[in-house]
């Protein structure tokens, strides 16, 4: 995929400079740093919802049988929750996980 961007009046290839940094797609390198792109990017969405429902960390940490700092490490993409724990977490913040078709 090619994805072009423009920032300050110059044209950027997205994928190249996602090369130059981590290593072409499919590489070891390319795929760690996807992998905390996708825990940084779960996280955000968590904090996200957590604060549009009025909640602290710590109200969500007792709703899903946790604690503040391991929500915290979620929130920042530092760990992932597994599948169980995702589910509580979506379920105390009154949400679904839905599947749906790409």
């Amino acid at each position: 995929m090619n994805i072009m961007q423009i920032n300050n009046h110059k044209i950027i290839d997205c994928d190249a400079v996602l090369d130059a940094k981590f290593g072409k797609e499919g590489t070891p390198s390319r795929i760690a740093a996807e992998e905390k792109a996708f825990a940084f990017y779960t996280g955000q969405i968590i904090e996200q919802v957590r604060k549009e429902a009025k909640m602290t960390q710590t109200e969500l940490a007792e709703k899903v049988g946790s604690n503040k700092s391991y929500i915290s490490r979620i929130e920042t993409g530092r760990t992932e929750p597994r599948v169980s724990t995702f589910y509580r977490i979506a379920s105390a913040l009154g949400r679904c996980v839905e599947l749906t078709p790409v």
